[in-house]
C-alpha cells in the first residue's frame, strides 16, 4: 500500500532532510586525502545527535553504522573503515535521517583531491542523470518515466545503470512503496500521485552493470573492478511539481 503524505507531513520530512542536506554540505570540506571513513561515520553520528536526530540506518536489520561509505568499486552499503582515503579515490556517503519519526534519505558521492577525468565524467553524469530523473517526477508521470530518464542518459554518455538496487517510498519508515527502478521503458509503472515521497538514487558504472556480494552480506561491488557512483534525493510529488526535500543549499539543480 502507497502511503500519501499530507502537505504538513512533507514539511515534516523536508525538516529532517534539511538536516540532511546540512550534513552533505559540511562533509565536503571533511572529505580529504588522510581522513577515514569511520571517521566520517563518527562524525555523522555525533552531528545528527547534536540536532536532535538519530542516524535511522543504524540498526536496520543489524546494519552496524550510522552511514554507508563506498569506495570506488563499491556500488552501495559500503562499510565504514579505519583505512585512510586516498588522493584520486571516490567516495559515496549514504545516510538517512530521523527528525522526530520522519526521515529523509540521500546519497552523495565525493572526489579525495584530485580524481581522473574517466571518475569526474562518472560524477557528472550520474548527478545529471538524477536530475533528469527527478523532472519526470511529476503528478500523472509513471514511475518508469523516471526510470527512462535516468538510464537513456546514463547509457547514451556510455554508463551502465545497476539493476539490483533501486528507490523507493519513504515516509516513517526507511523503505515503502512504490519500488522505483532506474531502467526500464518509459509510459510503465504506476502512476504518480500528488502526497507520494520517493527516493530517486541511481547508481552508475563505468563498466558493467553487474554486481557481486562481499562476505560481509552488505557491500555490493562491481563484478569487473569499474568505478561506482551514487546520487540520491527524496522527492515529495505536489501539485507544483517534485520537491527536493533534501536539497542541498549551495546545489545548482539542474531539471
Amino acid at each position: 500500500m502507497i502511503h500519501l503524505k499530507t502537505s504538513l507531513e512533507i514539511a515534516k520530512m523536508h525538516q529532517a532532510g534539511k538536516l540532511l542536506a546540512k550534513c552533505h554540505q559540511q562533509l565536503k570540506h571533511r572529505i580529504r586525502p588522510g581522513i577515514t571513513t569511520l571517521e566520517i561515520d563518527e562524525w555523522v553520528e555525533q552531528f545528527l545527535h547534536q540536532h536532535g536526530a538519530t542516524p535511522e540506518q543504524k540498526g536496520y536489520m543489524g546494519y552496524p553504522y550510522a552511514t554507508c561509505a563506498s569506495v570506488n568499486d563499491e556500488v552501495c552499503h559500503g562499510f565504514p573503515r579505519n583505512t585512510p582515503l586516498k588522493e584520486g579515490d571516490i567516495v559515496t556517503i549514504d545516510l538517512v535521517v530521523n527528525l522526530e519519526g520522519w526521515l529523509a534519505d540521500s546519497a552523495w558521492s565525493y572526489p579525495v583531491g584530485k580524481i581522473s577525468k574517466s571518475a569526474q565524467t562518472l560524477l557528472d553524469v550520474t548527478k545529471s542523470s538524477l536530475y533528469r530523473g527527478i523532472a519526470q517526477a511529476k503528478a500523472g508521470n509513471r514511475i518508469g518515466d523516471i526510470s527512462h530518464a535516468i538510464q537513456s542518459y546514463a547509457e547514451e554518455k556510455g554508463m551502465s545503470v545497476v539493476r539490483s538496487f533501486i528507490g523507493h517510498g519513504i515516509g516513517r519508515r526507511m523503505h515503502e512503496l512504490p519500488e522505483v527502478p532506474h531502467f526500464g521503458p518509459p509510459g510503465q509503472g504506476i502512476k504518480l500521485k500528488e502526497g507520494m515521497v520517493i527516493t530517486i538514487e541511481p547508481m552508475l558504472n563505468t563498466g558493467t552493470y553487474h554486481v557481486k556480494m562481499t562476505d560481509n552480506g552488505w557491500t555490493a561491488k562491481t563484478i569487473d573492478g569499474g568505478l561506482s557512483a551514487q546520487y540520491e534525493h527524496t522527492i515529495a510529488i505536489t501539485g507544483n511539481g517534485p520537491m527536493i526535500l533534501t536539497k542541498q543549499a549551495d546545489e545548482n539543480v539542474i531539471l
